[in-house]
């Protein structure tokens, strides 16, 4: 015969391992969406446009263009749109432009780490953080974004006018550091210099320029109120596509219907014993 004590023994352990299958469940989820990029579905998009978009010449562009409240985007072609779609003033552009703004509002709000209000950022080696200019910033030359090794490493910058790189200016990224987690939030406008190299997502309230054979790889040129204007430009949008593997909902299934089963069939034959 089976003590009280067996029982209650073995029915503990079932319902742990039921616990332990839910937790692991929402870890899981939780996981997941934090993966979700802060872009929201404005991720998509390598140009997004507040008033218009232009271009001039053989730009190609890697990711979906928009623009929205406005409606002209011209220059496509010559300008070649590749692992994308355009979306002049419809729903999809729309809702970018929503979440672009929330984005905008969410590093704005960002406690900073690091004030550099009137330096130069040529020539710095950066680690993760959130840098602040009270007014415009400046790049001449390189910058160097180290991730110390954190693929996850957050580089934020908050620059309260405008964005300037001079001419063959541009950003490197060392030791993990990924596109995905560099984010420009621009107070006015930003102007790349002709054949800067930029690295990020530019979110600026007003308008940007590429100037002549400027490039933004894994980045994105994203402007709320004003023009985004293209000469000659290569932009490749930011794949942030999360590696990490998630179990699928019909393991997750298989698991509660048929494992956990298959162990308390398990511990009751134990207990027989």
């Amino acid at each position: 015969m089976i003590d009280v004590g067996t029982r209650m023994r073995a029915g503990l352990m079932y319902k742990c391992w039921v616990a332990f299958a839910i937790v692991a469940f929402v870890g899981f989820q939780a996981q997941a969406n934090a993966q979700t990029s802060l872009l929201g579905s404005a991720v998509d998009f390598a140009v997004l446009g507040g008033s218009t978009v232009t271009n001039t010449g053989f730009s190609v562009i890697s990711g979906d263009v928009g623009v929205d409240p406005g409606t002209a985007i011209t220059g496509f072609p010559p300008g070649i749109v590749t692992n994308g779609t355009i979306h002049a003033a419809d729903a999809v552009a729309a809702q970018a432009q929503t979440d672009a703004l929330a984005a905008y509002d969410h590093f704005k709000g960002l406690a900073q780490t690091s004030d550099l209000t009137g330096q130069n950022l040529g020539g710095l080696t950066l680690t993760p953080g959130v840098y602040h200019f009270a007014s415009s910033a400046q790049l001449t030359g390189g910058l160097t974004l180290n991730a110390l090794g954190n693929p996850n490493a957050l580089f934020v910058f908050q620059i309260g006018s405008s964005l300037t790189t001079a001419s063959a200016s541009s950003v490197n990224l060392i030791n993990g550091a990924d596109g995905c987690n560099v984010y420009w939030q621009v107070g006015s406008s930003a102007t790349l210099g002709t054949t800067t190299a930029f690295t990020g997502s530019i979110l600026a309230n007003a308008s940007i320029t590429l100037n002549t054979g400027a490039s933004i790889d894994d980045g994105s040129a994203l402007a709320q109120n004003g023009a985004v204007t293209l000469d000659d430009n290569s932009i490749t949008s930011p794949d942030c596509t999360s590696t990490m593997v998630v179990p699928e909902a019909q393991s997750i299934v298989l698991f509660l219907g048929g494992g956990l089963p298959l162990l308390g069939l398990a511990v009751r034959r134990r207990i027989r014993r």
